[in-house]
């Protein structure tokens, strides 16, 4: 059953400056950031994160809402789609001690410099052709990926994590509510392919055969 539900909304946010954003970018910019390497994650603000560091501030305050939504204990097993460095999944592991865990991202360098304590779990991969069989998770989390890929490919993405998952999933996408957002997002985007109205989700969601729970980013 899809529900929307923030649990993402004790994750740290910070003021944006938008316009001067737009402005300091380019679609070369946006190229770079497209690829994913050393650029995005820890060059600079103009083509990705500037720095992508761990820090629990970040993810230690949103662990506990997805344990007790979710109902988690250490003998769930979840998977993180678009895992990056591993920063959400080690919080996983640090809040709920022997907690099953996994991740995948299309980055090379971002699971070379994932977080040394999880990197025996996490591994280059791509979310169309997830490397996990059937119902292998109690948990599919992807935060802030699909969106990344064209809207046939991120159909295709919903799809599986859909057939990984045997319970739970929950994903957040780029989106927009109003014509001031939409513009706004138009200014903040750098990486997603697909974003859309939150109306337009939910279609596309039943389109694509996708039956978990979800909510948006909206700068």
């Amino acid at each position: 059953m899809q529900r929307e539900i923030d649990l993402m909304l004790n994750y740290p946010r910070t003021k944006r400056d938008l316009e001067g954003r737009a402005a300091n970018r380019t679609e070369a910019d946006r190229m770079i950031a497209r690829r994913f390497g050393k650029e995005f994650f820890d060059g600079d603000r103009k083509t990705g994160y500037g720095g992508f560091n761990y820090h629990p501030r970040f993810w230690q305050p949103v662990i506990p809402d997805f344990q007790k939504f979710y109902r988690l204990e250490k003998s769930s097993r979840i998977l993180d789609v678009g895992c990056a460095k591993g920063f959400m999944l080690y919080d996983f592991t640090q809040l709920i001690p022997g907690i099953s865990i996994a991740g995948v991202d299309i980055s090379g360098y971002a699971i070379s410099h994932a977080k040394e304590e999880i990197r025996p779990w996490v591994q280059v991969g791509d979310a169309r052709a997830l490397p996990y069989e059937d119902n292998s998770f109690d948990l599919v989390i992807s935060i802030t990926t699909v969106h990344n890929l064209d809207r046939d490919d991120c159909s295709l993405a919903l799809r599986e994590i859909e057939r990984v998952s045997r319970k739970d999933k929950f994903i957040t996408v780029d989106a927009y509510r109003t014509p001031t957002e939409k513009q706004h997002m138009d200014m903040w985007n750098l990486t997603a392919l697909t974003y859309m109205s939150t109306t337009e989700w939910k279609e596309f969601f039943a389109a694509a055969g996708y039956t978990g729970d979800y909510y948006w980013f909206i700068p």
